[in-house]
């Protein structure tokens, strides 16, 4: 008998994503405590139908999980900070990727510009993002940082369901183009 424990099944064809998934998406977005019955309420739907394209959803990975989002002030984590790291060669060792045991580390991001990864992270205070910049410098292959803190955060939201349909043309195209 052949064992079959480490073989995943097969996820179906994904399709392509109408207007009524996207919204739901943009109701679940902002909360995804709803029924099923006030969520069909609100996108035009029945209840059974709407649960139908949320299990869909899931089952083809456009909704990944559920989660809470948490006050960061509430844990005692109220300093945002993005941190570029320079690295020697490629950059995506095991001992960087280490630092995702960190909690205070939110998302790392292997880059392409002026520098290798890009991580946001959420301290306490600056002693703490004083240690976590005294860890990275201890990794294996880190050459530099370069940290930016955070004053004001005016939007910070999830990946949006909508897709803008067109996007204004930059002023010096339109002088180009001879359009005035």
């Amino acid at each position: 008998m052949k064992e079959t424990d480490d073989i995943r099944p097969a996820v179906p064809a994904a399709q392509p994503l109408d207007a009524m998934d996207r919204k739901i998406l943009a109701v679940l977005v902002e909360d995804a405590t709803v029924s099923y019955a006030e969520l069909g309420g609100r996108v035009g739907l029945s209840a059974p139908a709407v649960h139908e394209r949320v299990k869909r959803l899931k089952r083809s990975g456009v909704i990944q999980r559920m989660a809470a989002l948490i006050e960061p002030n509430a844990l005692g984590k109220g300093l945002l900070a993005f941190i570029h790291v320079d690295t020697r060669g490629w950059g995506k060792t095991p001992a960087l990727m280490a630092v995702v045991d960190c909690p205070e580390v939110e998302e790392v991001h292997s880059v392409a510009g002026d520098t290798c990864m890009l991580l946001k992270v959420r301290t306490e205070s600056t002693h703490a993002l004083e240690g976590l910049l005294a860890r990275l410098y201890d990794t294996p292959g880190v050459l530099a940082t370069r940290s930016y803190v955070v004053l004001s955060t005016y939007l910070e939201r999830p990946p949006q369901p909508g897709i803008t349909a067109s996007w204004p043309v930059p002023k010096a195209a339109r002088i180009t183009d001879g359009a005035q």
